[in-house]
């Protein structure tokens, strides 16, 4: 599944960098995100709750920060593993761009599923996946927009 989107933040990208490098914003941003340690350099390690269709899951994975452009672009890649379930993982690659007093963010993510997730048919996951991303990048807004004001 691939997909592309935009969005424009209102803060200023310096800010909006900093937001996507902080594991508790990030935490607050990712959807059934029960936990996220660590740091961009050596990476994130989460563990995320979610119901595919029939299929709830925990997933525990990492979360690595890459292709890094400071203040620019970079790319979180993540897998996370669900036991029975099956696996889960995908890439973001995020670019960020002044816009007047805020920010263009885009980003262009794949995702791929495999396991008993993968058995729900393509058109249930890639409609999940969309719906995932759209809500991490909904949050991530809102959270950058509220601290910055």
């Amino acid at each position: 599944m691939n997909l592309s989107e935009e969005r424009t933040i209102a803060a200023a990208p310096d800010v909006v960098w900093a937001a996507i490098l902080d594991a508790e914003v990030l935490k607050a941003c990712i959807p059934g995100c029960q936990e996220l340690t660590g740091s961009p350099e050596e990476g994130f390690e989460a563990v995320v709750v979610q119901k595919v269709g029939p299929v709830k899951a925990t997933f525990k994975g990492v979360v690595q920060v890459s292709d890094v452009d400071p203040g620019r672009s970079c790319r979180l890649s993540g897998e996370g593993k669900g036991g029975a379930a099956g696996f889960a993982k995908g890439s973001a690659s995020v670019q960020l761009e002044a816009d007047g007093a805020g920010t263009r963010l885009t980003y262009e993510v794949d995702a791929k599923v495999g396991g008993k997730l993968a058995q729900l048919g393509g058109r249930l996951i890639d409609s999940f996946a969309k719906k995932l991303a759209d809500q991490f990048f909904t949050n991530f807004q809102t959270t950058v927009e509220e601290r910055g004001s």
